[in-house]
């Protein structure tokens, strides 16, 4: 539900209106660059750590640095990019630790039944990401870099629909620029992992493991009220810093803080350059990774990391410090949070080594009902790797979301119901540079109301 932020019917007209007043009062906007001053320094710090401690051992780069629609649900190889391998200039690259990535993806979507007239929406995204290994580049062990930029745009069908449950991953704002950018460093075999630069919350936090195998938004990236507490998201992501710690082989913790604003899009339109200018919030995460090492276990999973009954389970929580109104009171009050338990599990394998076979995902989040208007949200789906004889990956989903909420934004006397969606899709990686991803989605009790929806369509993901 990145949408949430750039579209006005997402949020009660009412608390909308609240949130700009205290975002522009001018006592309000001195506390921002008060807690902006406090944040600068401990993101200098921890970038001046990140490059210029002791090294470590270091890993070839393998691992997904992009988040939902973006990331890789397979291994490109010499023949998966469409542009091919530069004449072999891209594998030289690689093998100096020097990785480039450039993608198209694009949701087209229409909705076949709804109280709205029917339209097809198409929102499209060209990335461009540069990852770097320093430790193969220059020796500096334990050491890496990315970066990533975008041009986004088109039809919000979502927004359109009325829609609590987005069907596109994707749709959230028109716009160009520098999304994310990080260094990282990583000690002890990788048991100790910091992370400073500009990058979104929830790229990493309330993420779906799963997401790359749907389309609508709370399992096809994040859990979709996470922005209730301004967690952020991409592509306008803010300043942060994070560090991650693995106490035992199948155990990690770890902790982010990062600059929350209301209006992501426009408080930085380009990205170039970090600003300091929102309410620092933390959030934190426990996982354990039955079936794999910690070390090895990442936001999104891809075919080879799915092999074998791994699983994953998450416990996290979100708080930010700065004022909210309540459903009952123009009175700002400080803090808002939100839990969050995610559980991804392999149920079925025809080779206990293999990815062939069954898994299973369910997560449920909760925050105050008397701050958050869409306080609470359920997500479910199965997942079968490769069902069909064909000589190419694909999978089959089925996901279901519902989202519940809280009665004290509405009218005493009035019923308020949850809305729910139904998604099943097909990922057929039809070529190593090329995907396709046919989808059907049902909408019930539309933004909480009685009507109902249908959307078909799919996505097109091109490997450059």
């Amino acid at each position: 539900m990145r949408a949430l932020a750039a579209t006005d019917h997402h949020i009660n007209d009412l608390l909308f209106k609240r949130w700009c007043a205290s975002r522009f009062n001018p006592v309000r906007r001195k506390q921002f660059h008060l807690y902006g001053r406090q944040l600068r320094f401990p993101f200098l710090l921890c970038c001046a750590l990140c490059v210029f401690t002791f090294p470590a051992n270091s890993q070839i780069l393998q691992e997904e640095t992009l988040s939902g629609p973006d990331s890789h649900e397979t291994g490109q190889g010499p023949h998966g990019h469409l542009f091919g391998n530069w004449g072999g200039e891209r594998t030289h690259l690689l093998e100096r630790g020097v990785r480039f990535d450039f993608q198209y993806v694009s949701d087209s979507l229409w909705n076949l039944k709804s109280e709205q007239k029917e339209r097809f929406a198409s929102w499209n995204r060209f990335r461009g990401t540069v990852d770097i290994d320093f430790g193969t580049l220059i020796g500096q062990k334990g050491l890496y870099f990315h970066a990533t930029a975008l041009w986004q745009g088109g039809g919000n069908l979502g927004a359109y629909l009325g829609l609590l449950t987005s069907p596109s991953g994707m749709s959230s704002a028109n716009t160009c620029r520098l999304d994310s950018w990080w260094f990282e460093k990583r000690w002890l075999d990788e048991r100790i992992t910091a992370r400073v630069g500009q990058f979104a919350g929830q790229d990493f936090y309330g993420t779906q493991h799963y997401g790359a195998s749907f389309i609508f938004e709370p399992m096809g990236y994040a859990l979709g009220n996470l922005f209730t507490t301004l967690e952020s998201f991409d592509p306008p992501s803010t300043p942060a810093m994070e560090i991650r710690v693995l106490p035992l082989h199948n155990l990690y913790v770890k902790s982010m803080v990062m600059a929350a604003v209301r209006s992501p899009f426009s408080q930085n339109p380009t990205g170039l350059v970090p600003q300091f200018n929102g309410t620092p919030m933390s959030v934190s995460e426990i996982g354990f990774t039955p079936g794999k090492k910690a070390s090895s276990v990442w936001a999104f999973d891809n075919v080879e990391s799915r092999k074998g009954y791994s699983g994953l389970y998450q416990f996290g929580a979100s708080y930010n410090p700065g004022k909210f109104t309540s459903s009952t009171s123009a009175t700002l009050r400080p803090g808002n949070y939100l839990l969050y338990w995610m559980a991804s599990q392999a149920l079925w394998r025809v080779d206990p080594k293999g990815a062939k076979g069954l898994d299973a995902t369910l997560a449920y989040d909760w925050s105050p009902p008397s701050i958050n208007r869409n306080n609470r949200e359920l997500t479910a789906g199965l997942r079968f790797n490769e069902p069909l004889p064909l000589n190419f990956h694909h999978t089959m989903s089925l996901g279901y979301v519902r989202n519940m909420l809280s009665p004290q934004f509405f009218p005493p006397g009035r019923l308020t119901k949850a809305e729910q969606a139904v998604e099943f899709n097909t990922l057929l990686d039809v070529l190593p540079m090329l995907l396709l991803q046919p989808v059907i989605q049902y909408y019930a009790n539309v933004g909480g109301g009685t009507n109902r929806a249908v959307v078909f369509g799919f996505r097109t993901k091109v490997e450059f």
